[in-house]
């Protein structure tokens, strides 16, 4: 918490860098790091699910596996918005956000077909590939800042 600067101002060079440091330095890095760790893991972790889930494999049903990817995600989706707020980048300013955002439901509704809800292997199948394209787009517009990261990519 910083402290209040005397009236002569003695102190406001101090407040100012404290105040630049929350706003864009190593903490935010950190946060924003941690952030794209947590989206490999999610990644990963949905990878090995829905192969699971494709090869009916029991492992697939473990505690862990079931409990583990809404911890990760939840802490994935509230560091998110953390950074969104942060940065102040809003959705409705930052048309690249919007998408990421609206590829992230598609990604959590082609999920849920995959992993619980799909009734045949080949819908399942074709929800888990429908889902991984989401999520690369997710990565491409991450990376890129851009609605069509293909665009720009080399």
């Amino acid at each position: 918490m910083l402290a209040r600067v005397p009236a002569g101002g003695v102190g406001v060079a101090h407040a100012d860098a404290a105040v630049a440091v929350m706003r864009g330095g190593w903490v935010y890095d950190a946060m924003h790091w941690l952030h794209a760790g947590l989206a490999v893991l999610s990644g990963s972790g949905f990878v090995v699910r829905g192969v699971w889930r494709l090869l009916d494999s029991g492992l697939a049903e473990a505690r862990v596996v079931r409990v583990l990817p809404h911890v990760v995600d939840t802490l994935l989706l509230l560091l998110g918005l953390v950074l969104a707020g942060w940065s102040q980048r809003w959705p409705h300013e930052h048309p690249w956000l919007l998408a990421k955002l609206v590829a992230l439901l598609a990604y959590i509704a082609l999920g849920l077909v995959a992993l619980r809800f799909g009734q045949s292997r080949a819908v399942r199948a074709l929800a888990f590939a429908g889902a991984l394209g989401c999520f690369g787009y997710m990565l491409a517009v991450a990376t890129t800042r851009q609605v069509l990261p293909w665009a720009v990519l080399p």
